[in-house]
């Protein structure tokens, strides 16, 4: 039986972490708290897209966990959950060169994922 609730959203991402997520190896996204995922909850489905191909991967979210920064996030879900080939540090980089001090102070998202189907494109 499916969720009447349940609903899909279709999010861009990188290459590098896309892969990563298509391998299953990245069990946790990293959001920033914009208005348009305030509805993401378990059950729900992502469709993440590389920008500008028809590459598409989806997965089924798990879980949705708020946190005040992103340490707080890379702390409590650990490293190696977000990108597995990248410490502590420079992950903390790679996020917050994606987001500036003003998205991050929105709240960040834990999204725990989980594959869905193949990837296609």
């Amino acid at each position: 039986m499916t969720d009447p609730t349940a609903r899909v959203h279709e999010l861009n991402l990188y290459r590098r972490y896309f892969d990563l997520v298509a391998a299953g190896t990245k069990t946790i996204e990293v959001r920033v708290k914009y208005p348009h995922l305030a509805d993401l909850a378990a059950g729900d489905t992502i469709r993440f897209r590389i920008k500008g191909t028809d590459e598409t991967c989806e997965v089924r979210v798990e879980r949705v966990t708020e946190y005040s920064d992103f340490e707080a996030l890379l702390d409590h879900e650990g490293p190696a959950n977000v990108n597995p080939t990248a410490t502590r540090d420079q992950q903390l980089g790679d996020i917050r060169a994606i987001y500036g001090p003003e998205k991050e102070a929105l709240g960040v998202l834990a999204v725990e994922i989980s594959r869905s189907k193949p990837p296609r494109g």
